[in-house]
């Protein structure tokens, strides 16, 4: 277990209930918490009164929930600016910083652009970004001793531990300690994917479902499922992994080895590597293939198209399997989506069986602070109903 993982604000599987449900659904009236949690008003006025007297908790003015109601009721809700948590995303060449409050709102973002990849970079290069988010604001860094950090790849969340990024080049990299130890704060590590997911199931989208996916669309093509209101994780870490579902046995070679994954067809470098070819032009860049598409050229244009039909494939797949309320697809990737957003419904609606065609699905783009965003939302997450080990 990670040395320096923060400790979660509630005691009891009470408290974390009643804590968590007035931060993402909240404000909520006690009559309604114990209603909906399936406890009584006595238990839920038990665990709500450490927080308010802590300042993590406050009550609205008073209010009747009909007329000729009985007493007025005071909703509890979230003291946003109770505390700050930092959130980082690293990539292959910057890492990106926001700090948000207990609602996962942005107070602050900044980036740093990063020379290498090497891990004690990386290590000195968030510290120096911390710093630079907080030494603006005193009071800000007053109430900040914890930090989400989102990477890609295979991340030992518990341990703090990376096993494997490709994209970083790292295996078996200690980063929560190095972090901690730089920065002071409290550092919890978790894959970029699934950090976003995160976000979306306490704050965005998912926000009331039990069940809830999101898709990642860009260097590759990553998944996050919420079942029974918990983020999957598999026996190994690695659940979620629809950029290697297999859509066409004879497809492309992707880079993991085998053919016809989703990534294959619809990774970005996929889709550059193949508009490369298809033009004959060796400095094409995913933007200027995005112009061929749209200013008519077939080939380019059909690429596209090709992983559009690869996303939703990937996409029926997991909502075949799972059958979450509801899906969303986003990532940076999506700047192009115009250019396949429409096959992407169509191969979702003719391969979804039966009721789980009903998912509604939600197709937007990100930039990159909403990913550190998420780093955040899993700070969050780790004070207020900590991840079952």
């Amino acid at each position: 277990m990670n040395p320096r993982s923060p400790r979660p604000l509630a005691a009891t599987p009470a408290a974390t209930a009643v804590l968590a449900m007035v931060l993402t659904e909240g404000p909520l009236s006690r009559v309604d918490l114990a209603r909906r949690l399936g406890i009584s008003s006595a238990a839920v006025t038990k665990a709500a009164r450490p927080f308010l007297d802590d300042g993590y908790l406050h009550e609205l003015d008073s209010e009747r929930t009909a007329p000729g109601a009985g007493r007025p009721v005071s909703p509890l809700a979230i003291t946003p600016d109770r505390e700050f948590v930092v959130g980082m995303k690293a990539t292959a060449d910057e890492v990106i910083g926001v700090v948000c409050d207990l609602k996962a709102r942005i107070r602050a973002s900044a980036h740093r652009s990063l020379p290498d990849c090497d891990p004690a970079t990386v290590v000195t290069t968030l510290a120096a970004l911390v710093d630079e988010l907080l030494d603006a604001d005193p009071g800000m860094r007053a109430k900040t001793r914890l930090m989400g950090l989102a990477v890609s790849g295979d991340v030992d969340r518990a341990g703090g531990l990376v096993r494997l990024s490709p994209l970083l080049g790292w295996e078996r990299v200690d980063l929560a300690g190095p972090v901690g130890a730089a920065t002071g704060l409290a550092v919890v590590v978790e894959n970029d994917v699934k950090a976003l997911t995160v976000a979306e199931h306490w704050f965005g989208e998912g926000v009331g479902t039990d069940d809830f996916t999101l898709v990642t669309v860009g260097a590759g093509i990553g998944c996050g499922i919420v079942t029974g209101g918990r983020l999957l994780s598999g026996a190994y870490g690695v659940a979620g992994e629809v950029g290697h579902v297999c859509v066409d046995a004879s497809g492309p070679v992707c880079h993991c080895g085998a053919r016809g994954c989703v990534e294959a067809f619809a990774a970005t470098e996929a889709i550059l590597g193949r508009a490369r070819e298809v033009t004959g032009r060796d400095d094409l860049t995913l933007s200027q293939a995005a112009e061929l598409a749209r200013s008519g050229s077939a080939p380019v244009r059909a690429l596209f198209s090709e992983a559009g039909t690869a996303i939703g494939l990937g996409i029926t797949a997991i909502v075949n399997l799972v059958g979450p309320e509801r899906i969303v697809v986003s990532g940076e990737g999506l700047d192009s989506h115009d250019l396949f957003e429409t096959e992407i419904r169509q191969a979702y609606a003719t391969h979804a069986f039966g009721a789980a065609a009903r998912c509604p699905l939600t197709i937007r783009p990100l930039p990159f602070e909403e990913w550190a965003r998420g780093a955040a939302a899993v700070g969050i997450q780790t004070l207020f109903a900590p991840a079952r080990r």
